[in-house]
């Protein structure tokens, strides 16, 4: 037992407190105890209906693609008073009054570490890299709400309150205008957006913006602590800032000479973490002492910690316990504290809907305003503006801090809360429907290979899955024959299987610093990746490349390349096979996922693919430019995957170390005769007969244009051979093919997917890889003989075929689509049929 003496005010409180050391653990029902009146399993039964509560609500706002903190606080909403808390019996029985000391001591380490992650994840170099752009939307985006709730401060504020007016306006301005950089960063993720230029930007000014309401609430905390707004505040305030002082000038330097103290390669020492975690505690009982709040000195912590290995390793640690288990017991804390039912009569509810609509267009008017200096669309500037109405932690926090200050009263608290709810939930529904990305890629018309110009740059994203991929990879772009009036731009993409993060991402890396050790073994691959990249970016002119990591789940992989590859408007994406080479010439299977990735990407591309199976080219090491020799087989049955086939050899042959050889195959007398019959029996079910005929005999002459022009362009190249060769069979196709593939370390083939042809039959009826196409999977199959690379190559049919891009006004524009209707739903067709025996070929 102890006597606590408070003084408040002029008054004087004399408390009794009673503590016994039994009352921790239960020694069990078998002796007649209820664990429920102890603290530990009571506390214990108390997380777990937290975790469980916020899970359900998770999974059922999933479908609405709501973030998490929505699920969170609408969680401890429903655990509060204003749901079961209403229940008198489940309040005293889950969350009876003795208990809250517990709970929100554990919330409120849970939100200092969860604040000092926030500060780790910002990299204040951001605002650098976007330009001017960021720092005056951020601030318009701020400075309208704030106003807004100067003036609705005259209509929430008592004259009874204790507070002055002028802290209130504070409070409130601050949870009003103040966006929420974590809650941003995961709908940006959600929406596919996190990589694009509007999601640059918009995650700049919340950076920003973060970093002036956290000013702006260390004065409201300085002014509401000190109710005279004396000299106190003022020193409150010059020790913050000492604070702030030393920890750039003295941490942050400490900080980085513990992160050179690790060598090479090697993860960040556990004594290392231990010291930052415990700096953690320190910081914020110093800035709690001076008489800011302790997550403050938190923030402020995460904020020096240098970007790199240390960051994403605490990151790594901490965010999945942190985030998952101990913050949402902040969220509820928040719900016990709100009460709905103070915002009673029509009143209440008028001013709770006007300060939603008026933050709201608050905001976006702010940024609109900007956006349209800066000559940016109206749509994304209003995108831009509903995305910065993401509330969440920062503003629970923000009203929180104002209720325990008294500067909130329980209605003011009510109203913010739901307000908070509400603005958050609204964001990805209103952006859906209001932005179209589609509209920035309208003008990209350069998808294929074929439709790229000699003369012009030559763009492709090269995908990886680890190191090994890399040596054939450079080997096949360095073939491709960069040059100055052809340069190459290569996009290099890591992809990387998401596991344990909240959200997917993708990085952009710059130049890596020599020096920074890799954090784990996924960092080790991505710097093995970059190096090489760079390396044959610096000993190759004409090159130029810039390396990225997508970190996202296999599922959605395909969604993340496509985007790259649209965003940076490529014509060619290669891609691994998901088989690699084995010792003894054969072909394993590396990841099944991979697979599923490549039949996804196939159907989803925005522009040309190659499917690389790797069996080496010209071994692992890179040559010099002027040493690469390479003996390139292009095989030619016909169509538009074919001919963008035979377009990429062109390009190869511009080198002069590539000897480059095309072998036609014409179907012979027995193969036509087959061909009418086949096309008959068809006929007789098909109503579309004169479609199929005019598509027939347009792809045949498009073929026909194609060779010819190849032929007279590479007359008199000695290092360009062509062959024709009529077969009538896969038999004799295969026989052919035979006779070529010792001499020649790269076949490039098409994939065939919408022509049907009697030259192939009998190779797809039991393939192994029906994405490969006939020939791209007798080529690549274990039972093959020859070691030989292949590129199977698949062109971008969104444009037509052979890319003859015809305007609206067009005469052949209603034939034209009619066509392009028929051969994609033929292509889609063809691609869902997955037969399921081997081939022996």
């Amino acid at each position: 037992m102890a006597t606590d003496v408070v003084t408040v005010g002029n008054k004087t409180e004399e408390n009794i407190v009673c503590y016994s050391p039994s009352m921790i653990t239960t020694n069990g029902v078998w002796q007649g105890e209820n664990p429920l009146d102890y603290a530990l399993p009571l506390f214990i039964l108390q997380l777990t209906l937290v975790v469980i509560f916020t899970r359900i609500l998770v999974f059922i706002l999933k479908p609405f693609r709501q973030p998490r903190v929505i699920a969170e606080i609408l969680g401890g909403v429903i655990l509060g008073p204003s749901v079961l808390g209403r229940s008198k019996s489940f309040t005293d029985t889950v969350f009876p009054l003795r208990s809250v000391m517990v709970l929100e001591t554990m919330a409120n380490i849970g939100l200092l570490y969860f604040i000092f992650l926030v500060g780790v994840e910002m990299d204040i170099a951001v605002i650098r890299r976007t330009g001017k752009k960021a720092i005056p939307i951020a601030l318009a985006g701020m400075v309208v709400p704030f106003l807004i709730g100067v003036s609705f401060s005259f209509m929430l504020h008592k004259s009874t309150q204790e507070t002055k007016h002028g802290t209130f306006v504070l409070f409130l301005g601050v949870a009003l205008s103040v966006t929420a950089f974590p809650v941003l960063a995961r709908i940006l993720a959600e929406l596919k957006l996190i990589n694009s230029e509007i999601g640059r930007i918009a995650m700049s000014a919340a950076l920003i913006n973060d970093i002036f309401a956290w000013i702006l609430l260390a004065f409201a905390i300085a002014f509401s602590e000190n109710k005279t707004m004396a000299l106190t505040s003022v020193w409150v305030l010059l020790s913050t800032a000492a604070f702030v002082v030393f920890c750039v000038i003295i941490i942050r330097p400490l900080v980085g000479w513990m992160i050179k103290r690790t060598p090479e390669g090697e993860s960040i020492s556990e004594f290392s973490i231990c010291i930052i975690l415990s700096g953690v505690m320190i910081c914020g009982f110093i800035t709690d002492a001076i008489g800011m709040h302790s997550i403050f000195g938190a923030f402020m912590f995460g904020l020096v910690i240098p970007n790199g290995p240390l960051g994403l390793t605490l990151i790594e640690k901490l965010e999945d316990f942190v985030s998952g288990i101990l913050l949402p017991l902040f969220f509820v804390i928040s719900g016990l504290k709100t009460e709905i039912n103070a915002i009673d009569g029509v009143g209440s509810w008028a001013i709770l809907a006007l300060v939603i609509v008026l933050a709201c267009v608050g905001k976006v008017a702010g940024t609109v305003l900007v956006t349209l200096y800066y000559r940016i669309p109206i749509h994304e500037g209003i995108t831009l503006g509903l995305l910065m109405n993401a509330k969440g932690l920062i503003e629970m926090i923000v009203i929180n801090v104002g209720k325990d200050q008294k500067v909130l009263d329980d209605k003011s608290f009510a109203i913010m809360v739901v307000a908070a709810v509400l603005m958050t939930a609204i964001i990805i529904p209103f952006v859906t429907l209001i932005y179209k990305p589609a509209r920035k890629f309208a003008p990209y018309k350069r998808r294929t290979v074929q439709s790229t110009k000699p003369d012009s740059e030559f763009r492709v994203l090269a995908c990886i899955h680890t190191p090994r991929n890399v040596p054939t990879i450079i080997n096949l772009l360095e073939a491709s024959c960069p040059t100055k009036k052809s340069p190459i731009c290569i996009y290099a993409l890591h992809l990387v299987e998401l596991t344990g993060r909240s959200s997917a991402m993708l990085i952009v890396h710059n130049t890596r610093k020599s020096g920074r050790p890799a954090l784990n073994r996924t960092q080790a691959q991505s710097d093995h990746i970059i190096n090489a990249f760079e390396n044959f970016e610096q000993h190759v002119g004409s090159v130029s490349v810039q390396p990225l990591t997508a970190i996202s789940p296999y599922s959605t992989m395909h969604e993340d390349i496509c985007t790259v590859a649209e965003d940076k408007r490529v014509a060619f994406l290669i891609i691994p096979f998901h088989k690699q080479q084995t010792v003894d010439g054969g072909m394993e299977i590396t990841n099944p996922n991979f697979r599923t990735i490549n039949q996804n990407v196939l159907a989803n591309a925005p522009c040309s693919v190659g499917i690389l199976v790797d069996r080496g080219l010209s071994g692992s090491t890179r040559l010099a430019a002027n040493q690469v020799s390479h003996h390139v087989a292009v095989l030619f049955f016909g169509g538009p995957d074919d001919r963008e086939a035979l377009s990429y050899g062109l390009r190869m042959r511009e080198h002069p170390g590539i000897n480059l050889t095309v072998m036609r195959f014409l179907p012979g007398q027995s193969a036509l005769e087959e061909a009418r019959s086949g096309s008959r029996r068809s006929n007789m079910n098909d109503p579309n007969v004169l479609t199929i005929v005019t598509d027939d005999d347009k792809e045949k002459q498009l073929d026909e244009d194609y060779v010819s022009a190849f032929r007279l362009r590479t007359a008199n190249d000695d290092s360009v051979v062509y062959i024709e060769r009529v077969v009538n069979h896969g038999e004799e196709t295969v026989a052919a093919i035979r006779t070529i593939d010792q001499s020649h370390d790269l076949f490039i083939v098409g994939r065939g997917q919408g022509t049907i042809s009697p030259l192939t039959a009998g190779l797809t009826d039991w393939s192994e890889c029906p994405e490969l196409g006939a020939i791209g999977d007798l080529l690549a199959s274990s039972d093959n003989a020859a070691i030989v690379s292949v590129l199977v190559v698949q062109q971008y049919v969104g444009m037509g075929h052979g890319d003859h891009i015809l305007t609206p006004d067009s005469p052949g524009q209603q034939l034209h689509e009619h066509f392009n209707f028929g051969y994609t739903n033929n292509r889609t067709q063809i691609r869902g049929q997955q037969p399921q025996f081997h081939t022996q070929p």
